[in-house]
């Protein structure tokens, strides 16, 4: 069973080639890879990224009993939730195998994370420097077997290394938390509690939306918010995707947007900042005997929690080095753009002489095409999964998709209900807003109840506009659960079929606390 891997808010469209190519080479120079049996946790279907959750279930199960959901009930918050009616297939392992096999691999990942967690200080302190060299040196390559030397010798370790860093800084002990302030004051208690993070510490993913705030007072400059998080956006994980800071149009383009739709940013923070003091107070009530405890794991939890953004961050940076490198090819080649359908091998090999694949470009630009008109796949996909025969069934399930019992998964019972994650508290009413793309931002009307499939970073500028956002994908750690916690906006992430079920003009009731929509009138 795979998972549509939302927890990189990476990508929002199809991949190229180049891109799709990067996984799996990543995993033939040694880069962080969990692999069960020959399959491989991190994987693309129909051109979308997809975590493999039978392969992570199955290399962790032995420590529940054999419980492949209780198993995973241990990585919901980053994933969501399977429903229990959906078995998770797991790999078989008997007890030698996974003593010969899983258990080096997991202490060796485990000290290899260790050691890039040492290292971490040193990486956020040069890396960006460090990228605008290479970017540079790029550009002074004229030679195509010299820019794949330089591709092997400086760019391949930076971005394993940058991958490594990502998942050294991440951490589960924000989830943990919630589940156990969850039993002792209840699900929206919880929430609140842990909905002013970034009063305590800086939190990279309010950084665009607050930049923006600086630079119209005149408390950061231009060039200070581009070097910050113009190398941000919503397909950042794509290197065909031009970045903000290439554009010189696009800052002034946020800030004609932000100051068409003014918001006050310290306001929604100072409401948000009362419901956690006033949900503090509540819990000092109820159990003064774990204040302190509890004070030092939130600390913990935002600091954790900055640290995985400012990391996650620095590491997106690399990805401007590679798109460095795929636009100097394709300029050295003669393919300019062109260059994106190939895979970085094809790309490496065209640059060392053999031009052969270049032929392939034209049928795979069609392909993509195809591929990109396709709309949003399941986010729970078990078994075989043909792309275009599911999008041409008119009963298809936009949330999940099993090959092996189409019949016996239920469409939901709940006409009028549409469940998911709680991810940030608030009950409000409102009209749906549905997008499908970012591009069509200027259509969300202040008030409107935001309905999309992910968000990410890239979205952030244009939360405050929303009363309410609802995501197909998502879970309690995932952006637009983070984000909207910090402004006070109710949200519900990780619905599933929200965008199917939903149009523009609904009116609906949106309880962020309890993960569910409500749809008034249709």
């Amino acid at each position: 069973i795979t998972c549509r891997d939302w927890s990189s808010d990476v990508c929002s469209s199809d991949l190229t080639p180049f891109t799709a190519s990067l996984r799996p080479y990543l995993d033939s120079i040694g880069g962080p890879a969990l692999t069960v049996k020959g399959y491989p946790l991190n994987g693309i279907i129909g051109g979308r990224f997809y975590s493999n959750i039978s392969v992570q279930v199955s290399a962790f199960v032995r420590g529940f009993k054999g419980d492949a959901h209780r198993a995973y009930r241990e990585l919901a918050g980053w994933w969501g939730e399977i429903p229990d009616e959906m078995d998770i297939p797991l790999l078989p392992l008997t007890k030698q195998e996974w003593e010969r096999e899983m258990l080096p691999t997991l202490i060796r990942s485990t000290l290899q994370f260790a050691g890039y967690r040492r290292k971490q200080k040193a990486f956020l302190a040069r890396n960006r420097q460090a990228c605008a060299d290479l970017r540079a040196r790029i550009g002074q390559i004229d030679q195509g077997a010299d820019l794949a030397a330089f591709w092997h010798k400086e760019i391949a370790p930076l971005y394993r290394d940058s991958l490594f860093h990502i998942v050294a800084a991440s951490s589960d002990a924000q989830m943990r938390l919630e589940a156990d302030l969850r039993k002792l004051v209840g699900a929206e208690d919880a929430n609140a509690l842990l909905s002013n993070l970034s009063e305590l510490i800086h939190l990279e993913s309010m950084g665009p939306i607050i930049g923006l705030g600086l630079v119209l007072r005149g408390e950061m400059s231009r060039e200070g918010y581009l070097e910050a998080y113009g190398h941000r956006g919503e397909n950042e994980g794509e290197v065909a995707w031009p970045r903000p800071m290439e554009d010189p149009t696009w800052l002034d383009r946020q800030l004609k947007a932000w100051a068409k739709n003014p918001v006050d940013i310290d306001a929604m923070r100072a409401r948000q900042r009362a419901a956690y003091e006033a949900a503090w107070a509540r819990f000092a009530q109820q159990q003064p005997k774990k204040v302190g405890e509890m004070r030092k794991r939130i600390r913990q939890a935002a600091k954790g929690a900055q640290t995985r953004e400012i990391v996650r961050s620095e590491a997106t940076r690399g990805m401007t080095v590679i798109r460095a490198f795929a636009l100097r090819a394709g300029e050295l080649l003669g393919l300019g753009e062109d260059v994106f359908f190939l895979t970085l091998d094809e790309t490496l090999a065209a640059l060392e002489g053999d031009k052969s694949a270049i032929e392939l470009i034209p049928t795979r630009k069609e392909v993509h095409a195809r591929y990109r008109a396709l709309p949003p796949y399941p986010t729970l996909i078990c078994g075989r999964f043909d792309p275009f025969a599911w999008a041409a069934d008119p009963n298809r399930r936009s949330d999940l998709y099993d090959s092996r019992a189409q019949t016996v998964l239920p469409i939901a019972a709940e006409q009028n209900v549409i469940r998911g994650a709680a991810g940030a508290l608030g009950v409000v009413e409102g009209t749906v807003r549905k997008l499908e793309h970012l591009d069509d931002s200027d259509q969300l009307l202040a008030g409107e109840v935001l309905v999309t499939t992910m968000t990410n970073i890239g979205w952030t500028p244009i939360f405050p506009r929303a009363a309410a956002i609802i995501t197909d994908l998502g879970a309690p750690l995932s952006h637009a659960a983070i984000v909207a916690r910090e402004l006070g906006i109710p949200a519900v992430v990780g619905c599933g079929d929200a965008t199917m079920r939903l149009k523009t003009g609904d009116r609906v009731r949106v309880n962020g606390g309890l993960g569910v929509v409500e749809i008034l009138v249709q």
